[in-house]
C-alpha cells in the first residue's frame, strides 16, 4: 500500500500528525506533501515541528515541486489524503487549478480513478464550500470531515483524532485498532 498524504493549511494538522504516525506504525509506504501553513500550523497547534512531520513519511515533496513524482499519473500509488483540507485546497480541486503539488497531486488521483479522501475543515460551511464537496462528492471523491462520534464516549482529544483518522483508513481498507466500532 501506497498513499500521498496532503497537509494543508487549516486548523486540524493533529489529523494528518496521527495519519502518518499510525501508517508508519503499519508499514504503509507514505509521500508526504505539506502546504507552507500546514508547516506553520504544526508548531500554533502541536507540540511537533515540521521536521518532526517530515519524519514520519517515507518520502517528502516540497508544495512547490511540480516536477515531484506524485505530480503524474504513471507513477502508481494506491490513493490520497488530505488531512487537513483547507477550503482554499477544496476549491483548487474543485476547480482544476493545480497551483500547488497538493491540488496537483489530487487532481491525478481524481484522473486516475484512484480513491481521494478529503479531511475538510471549516465551520460553518459557505454554499460555496458545500458546492464544490458536492462537485468533487459526485466525481467518486470521499469528503470526510472529521465529524466525532460519542457512542464511544471519548475521553480524550486523542480518542476523536483516531476516530478521525480510522475512518479515512477505513477507506482504504486498512486495518486498525483506532477505535471501537459499533457493535463490537
Amino acid at each position: 500500500m501506497k498513499l500521498i498524504i496532503g497537509m494543508t493549511g487549516s486548523t486540524g494538522v493533529i489529523y494528518g500528525i496521527r495519519m502518518l504516525e499510525v501508517l508508519k506504525k503499519l508499514s504503509v509506504e507514505t509521500h508526504l506533501v505539506m502546504s507552507e501553513w500546514a508547516s506553520k500550523c504544526i508548531p500554533m497547534e502541536t507540540e511537533h515541528t515540521p521536521d518532526y512531520v517530515k519524519s514520519l513519511a517515507t518520502t517528502v515533496s516540497d508544495e512547490k515541486n511540480m516536477a515531484a513524482s506524485v505530480s503524474s499519473g504513471t507513477h502508481k500509488v494506491n490513493g490520497m489524503i488530505v488531512a487537513p483540507c483547507s477550503m482554499k485546497t477544496l476549491s483548487s480541486i474543485a476547480n482544476g487549478y493545480d497551483e500547488t503539488l497538493v491540488a496537483r497531486a489530487a487532481g491525478v488521483t481524481i484522473k486516475e480513478s484512484r480513491k481521494l479522501v478529503l479531511m475538510v475543515r471549516e465551520t460553518p460551511l459557505s454554499a460555496i464550500h458545500l458546492e464544490n464537496m458536492l462537485k468533487l462528492s459526485r466525481l467518486g471523491v470521499v469528503i470526510l470531515p472529521p465529524v466525532t462520534e460519542f457512542y464511544t464516549k471519548p475521553k480524550s482529544i486523542d480518542d476523536i483524532v483516531n476516530h478521525g483518522v480510522g475512518k479515512c483508513l477505513d477507506q482504504f481498507d486498512i486495518e486498525h485498532d483506532l477505535y471501537k466500532r459499533w457493535g463490537s
